[in-house]
């Protein structure tokens, strides 16, 4: 669901750019002074946000379209960090995908943080998954509240792709059509992530239910199981980013496929502005490693991703000391 610039105007990319940035002030401030968030979280935003890298570069086949999906992770990780955090860490894995393997416009990443980070992890997983296990986790709850959040989320992030192309106004597509064919396909994909998302956390919930974020505490597991939980992440980043992913499906994704089914062609001419073109200047600059064409991009993108969450994360830490020290 990464937009490219081709499908974003001016107008749109600076509303969605401030919002963007608006949201992630929040989730630092949240975060800062979060009681429930300690030194404790760092790594596993860390590790978590690798995993996604990880898990997002998997595209697994719809049956029958000619199209593909992957996960985008938002639930799993507000389920393990609470929405905040989980939010900062997605935006940092969208961040990487952008500047270093150039998956989704620099000039729309604002769009894609809005679209992919905050619509699952601030509005699907509050307002669907947190509800419905709020008063206890058993396994019919988690898969149920992962099934709804995930699709929802997704397809709130489909709409959200339109709307911003419709405002855009720079392309043929027929909003109508559009919209029919990005819903209906992110349909599919919003199962398939439910499913795995409910796998996952069922697995833990059966291991390690401390684990699983309540509203009264967020990483606030013992060191024992938080360690367990960070090798078990860690070996499944490493096998999923070394091996799994060169077995991804080759076609097309959601939002690709719609696009081509208007037009023929899954991507679309980037405007002349001047502010696009130096923006995929500097994308060209820094993505040193485009489309994933390399062995090491799995394991490379996830670890960028691990040192940029720590380099956030321990800052806000740093901060929220050093404000303590001086009110002392």
């Amino acid at each position: 669901m990464h937009m490219a610039d081709a499908l974003v105007s001016t107008p749109v990319a600076l509303t969605a750019g401030v919002a963007a940035t608006t949201l992630l002030a929040i989730a630092g401030y949240k975060v800062n002074k979060e009681k429930g968030v300690n030194s404790r979280i760092i790594p596993l935003m860390g590790i978590l946000g690798a995993f996604v890298f990880a898990a997002q570069m998997v595209n697994f086949t719809i049956p029958g379209t000619g199209s593909s999906g992957h996960i985008i992770g938002g639930i799993l990780l507000a389920a393990f960090l609470g929405p905040w955090a989980a939010f900062l860490t997605l935006t940092s894995v969208l961040i990487i995908q952008c500047l270093i393997f150039a998956d989704g416009g620099l000039f729309a990443l604002g769009c894609n943080i809005i679209n992919m980070a905050a619509m699952s992890t601030l509005v699907a997983y509050p307002l669907i998954f947190r509800p419905i296990t709020a008063h206890h986790h058993s396994t019919g709850a988690i898969i149920t509240a992962s099934l709804l959040a995930s699709i929802i989320g997704i397809e709130l992030g489909a709409c959200a792709v339109t709307l911003e192309t419709e405002l855009s106004g720079i392309t043929a597509l027929p909003a109508s059509s559009f919209l029919a064919l990005m819903t209906g396909i992110h349909l599919a994909i919003g199962v398939g992530e439910g499913l795995a998302t409910a796998a996952i956390l069922v697995f833990v919930l059966k291991s390690r239910p401390d684990l699983l974020a309540t509203e009264n505490s967020v990483g606030a597991t013992s060191g024992k199981s938080l360690k367990k939980i960070l090798i078990g992440f860690s070996v499944a980043t490493l096998v999923i980013a070394g091996g799994l992913a060169f077995m991804a499906s080759e076609y097309p994704d959601g939002l690709e496929w719609s696009i081509s089914k208007l037009t023929g062609n899954t991507e679309l001419e980037s405007t002349s502005s001047g502010v696009i073109t130096s923006l995929e200047k500097i994308q060209t600059t820094t993505s040193i490693m485009p489309d994933y064409d390399s062995n090491l991009s799995g394991i490379l993108g996830a670890l960028m991703v691990i040192i940029l969450v720590w380099s956030v994360c321990s800052l806000l830490t740093r901060k929220r000391s050093t404000s303590r020290k001086s009110q002392r």
